[in-house]
This record gives C-alpha cells, structure tokens and sequence, in this order.
C-alpha cells in the first residue's frame, strides 16, 4: 500500500502563534547561512553560483513541503562537488539535468518501495571513508581559487588536479592568498572563541547562532569593493546572478549518452539518500523525534527531478543547515519553507552586491567547510579496530580520493560483504555431544554421534555439514539445530546432500531442535519430507534416546 503523508501536515495540527514566530526566526537564520555555501557548492562544482541558489530555494522548499522529517533543511550539499564536477566535465551541463532528473525517480522509487532503512546496512567504515575522500577533493579543488591560480579548466581527477596546479603555480596571487588565508583564520576563530564567550555574555550567545561564513562573505566583499583588489569576483568570473526566477527549461540531449549516465546517476542517489537519513538521524537525536525514510526519501526524489530543470543542481539534506535550523529553534518544516523565501528575496533584491564577492572567499569557506565535513578522527582510532575494518575504509578513502567515488563505494561494500560473511561463517560451528553430558551415548561412542550446531547455516558455513560427511557413525547421526539462528538454500541443499550420503552408507539421520526459520527453510526445500517425520524430534534428550534404540535393534 502507498503511503505517502508529509510531516508538514501532522506538525500542522495543534500549531500556534509561538511556534510560528520561533520557525520564522529559525528559517530567517538558516537562510542566511545558506546563502554563501549554496553559491560556493554551485561555484566548486562547476556551475554558475545561482544554481546553488536555484537549488536551495527550489529543491528545499520541496523537501520541506514534503519530506519525512520535522526540522531537515535541504540544498546542495559538498559531498555532490566532486561527483557533478565529473559529469559536467565528462558529459556537458544537458546531461547533468538529465542524471540529477534519474538519481530523482530513483530516490522517489526507493521511497515507495520502502528501502529506507536498507541505507542504514552501508558499513560506517564505508561511510567514513568516501566521506573523507571527498572532503579532501572538495579542499584539493579549491586550491585554484584559494591561491588565485589562472587555470582555464580544471581536471577531475586526482592526478589531472594536481598536475594541473602545480603547471599554474606562477600565476600565483598574492592577494588572493592573503584574502583566503584571512578569512580562514576567521571562521575558524569564529568557531572556537565566539561558543566559549557565549557561556559568559548573552551577546556572544546569540552571536554565534551567525555563522563564520556569513562574516567573511560580508566583511571580505567589502574589502575587496573599496580598496580594489586585484582578485576574481563572481562579477568577474561569471558576470554575476540573476535577480529573477529561472523559467523551465528542456535541455538538449542526445540519448546515447543517456545510457552512460546510469552509473553516475545511481551514485547520485545512492549518495543522496545515505547524507539525507543521516542528517535526518542528527536531527532526530537533537529534538526527540524519529522521521519517516520512506518519505524523506520520496521527497529527496520529487526535488531532484523537478530542481534541475529550473537551472538547479543534485539536492539532499544538509547537517550544517539542518544542526542551524534546530539550535535557532525551529520545531516544524514551515521553518525551511522559510528558510527558501528568504533566500529567493534576498536573490530578488541583492542580486547586484554579489559581483564583488571574491573567489577566494568563496574558496575559503570550502576549505573549512571540508575540514567540518571529514571524520579526520577514525583515521587515529583505527588501530582500536580489526584489520578488515581498516581496510575497508582505508581502500574507499584511496579509491575515493585517486580514482573514483563510484569505483571507491563497489569496492568498498563487497570488501564489507567478504569480511560480514567470513566474520559470521567463523562464528558457525559444531560440537559433539558427550556421554558426559547425556548418559545414555555411554558405550554408544561408533554407533551413535550427534553433534550440536551454532549460528548460521549458510552459503559460507556449510563446511559445517560438509566435514560430518566424512566422519559418519555406523548406525545413527543426530543433528541438534536447537542454536541454529539461519539457514539459507545453500545450507538446506547441503543438509539434503548429508541425507543422501547416510542413506547410502546405512547411516539414519535424525533431526531435532528446529524451530522458526530453520524448520520453515527445510520444509519449503522438501528436506523435512525427504527425511520423515520418525526422523524429527523436538528436542535433543528426545533424539538421543530414539538413536541409542534404533542402534540396538
């Protein structure tokens, strides 16, 4: 049955004029904070800087309007730069509407089909390490700006990326570096002094609601505009942003180069709806509420097939925006339906100031921005680990970083599948039952072996089974499942392998112990039937006994 039901309209019901006035202020604030990091997402992407705006007031007033959770602001986020960079380098801007427009059906088709929470199965050594690789091609491409290199197009990849910079180094700029190196030193200063004073002085506490980003954005526009530095602008770079809405448009494309983009597009999605929980998951924890994947996620879906038509970019949930909109107090999404109008007024009306924003600004705010973004702490924790663990996300993190994200995340689910499947086989075993412990096997020690089995009969357990073959009794084998948690098709073919074998040597196979699962595997693979119900019992005591008798007839 479909269910789709926005959150908008359960927080709707019993809304008051308090809760208003709070998501007015929560949306004003978290618009605010958006405005420098939708334009720099858009800019390190490759695009013009109103797609980011686009994007953020189109695809987040549809995530609000209609997703899963109470307080998630969506956008553009950093951990799509490196992936849309690569598909408007390699297949053009027309084919990046269209890819954005495929993650979308996607994501809405995961939604109704429930997938939500098989997001939460990707390994977090998986998570961490794209993550992390990402935030460092986020900061390496932004090296260009940073130190006001003159590069006519920038690579991709890795290596393309630093050859590329290091050719540019003598069109090094001072002033640039100066500006970016200055801005940083600010935010980060914002970020650590500014919380410490608001323990102390009320001011400073509300202060810090205002993010670095937006101090430096204002602070070093105006520097550049009155003392006329010689740095590139956005005026400069890309003649400015428009002070209107964009209309539809259809974009030109050819389908031969739809069908390449089926990967990339996938990945979008994939990526999409791992950062869209998880930020919904942080927003939970902070107000007490648990949000709807399914939905979130068809509403992800909605915003990413109709966002790129209007001139926007891949959307998702956004955990700086989303940790800003809780903390200045919002409690329902009418806050991030605030927080979209306040940036399209603040389009509309201050269009024509953002000429003289600076690159380097721009790329400054990147720079923190990837140092937030990376787990640069699992990296000095992974000796706690097990090796398969460091592998795991040491190989995505070097994949993610040299070669590709999409390569990077295959990689790194099937070295997280090889270690789940060994990890669980090794914790499958089996035991033989002693006359210590059951008095009647005494003097039954070559007639009669029963064995107790452990965990999960599965594809990479049935050894298990397979070993008992070779070292058979002479009258009767009895197997205990009683512990048995899981068996899977592999496991119930290699049970009805043992019982053909016994058939064959004279050897009578008694079961016991099987309840749930296991015996409804059996029963369905006509194991069960094939042995006869003489041959099941419930419990292992029971099962005893029946050998020892059958042994001495």
């Amino acid at each position: 049955m479909i269910q789709f039901r926005p959150r908008l309209l359960d927080t709707l019901q019993g809304y008051s004029r308090g809760r208003l006035i709070k998501d007015v202020g929560a949306g004003l604030t978290v618009g605010v904070v958006a405005l420098p990091l939708a334009m720099a997402f858009a800019i390190a992407s490759g695009l013009k800087p109103e797609a980011g705006l686009f994007t953020a007031i189109i695809a987040g007033l549809l995530i609000s309007v209609l997703g899963g959770s109470q307080v998630q602001i969506g956008g553009p986020a950093g951990a799509f730069i490196v992936i849309v960079y690569g598909i408007v380098e390699r297949y053009g801007l027309a084919n990046l509407v269209i890819a954005t427009a495929m993650s979308g059906v996607m994501l809405f088709a995961m939604g109704l089909f429930k997938l939500g929470t098989l997001i939460r199965f990707i390994p977090v050594a998986v998570v961490i390490g794209f993550t992390n690789g990402i935030a460092v091609l986020v900061a390496l491409s932004q090296v260009k700006d940073f130190l006001g290199l003159t590069v006519v197009s920038m690579p991709a990849n890795f290596f393309g990326m630093v050859s590329t910079l290091g050719h540019a180094l003598p069109t090094f700029n001072h002033h640039a570096t100066l500006l970016a190196l200055s801005c940083l030193a600010l935010m980060i200063a914002w970020q650590v002094l500014v919380p410490h004073w608001g323990r102390t002085r009320s001011w400073a506490g509300r202060l810090a609601l205002v993010p670095g980003s937006v101090i430096v954005l204002v602070v070093s526009t105006a520097v550049v505009a009155w003392w006329k530095l010689p740095v590139e602008t956005i005026g400069s770079r890309f003649g400015g942003i428009p002070s209107n809405l964009p209309s539809l448009q259809w974009p030109a494309f050819s389908w031969d180069t739809v069908r390449f983009l089926f990967i990339p597009a996938t990945t979008l999605a994939l990526l999409g709806a791992i950062e869209s929980l998880l930020c919904a998951r942080v927003a939970d924890g902070m107000i007490d509420d648990r949000h709807d994947a399914n939905q979130e996620l068809m509403a992800q879906g909605i915003a990413n097939f109709v966002a790129p038509f209007f001139g926007g970019m891949p959307a998702t949930g956004t955990i700086a925006r989303t940790v800003t909109n809780v903390k200045s107090g919002a409690s329902s999404p009418v806050a991030g339906i605030v927080h979209a109008f306040t940036l399209l007024l603040v389009m509309l009306l201050a269009a024509p100031l953002a000429t003289d924003i600076p690159l380097a600004t721009m790329a400054a705010i990147l720079m923190f921005v990837a140092w937030n973004m990376g787990e640069w702490r699992e990296f000095s924790h992974l000796r706690q680990f097990r090796m398969p663990y460091r592998i795991t996300l040491l190989s995505v993190f070097f994949l993610t970083v040299v070669f590709d994200l999409t390569v990077a995340v295959e990689v790194g689910l099937v070295a997280a599948c090889i270690t789940f499947i060994y990890r669980i086989s090794s914790l499958s075993r089996s035991e033989q039952v002693s006359a210590q412990d059951y008095p009647v096997l005494t003097g039954m020690d070559k007639q009669v072996v029963a064995h107790r089995v452990y965990g999960a009969l599965f594809f990479g357990a049935v050894k298990l089974i397979e070993t008992m073959e070779d070292h058979l009794p002479a009258r009767v084998l009895v197997l205990d499942f009683k512990n048995v948690i899981y068996i899977d098709s592999s496991g119930a073919d290699t049970v009805r392998d043992l019982m053909r074998t016994c058939h064959k040597r004279g050897v009578r196979l008694i079961a016991c112990g099987l309840d749930f699962q296991p015996k409804d595997i059996l029963l369905r693979a006509g194991v069960l039937e094939a042995l006869g119900s003489d041959n099941v019992c419930a419990r292992l005591p029971q099962a005893l006994e029946l050998a020892v008798q059958s042994a001495r007839a």
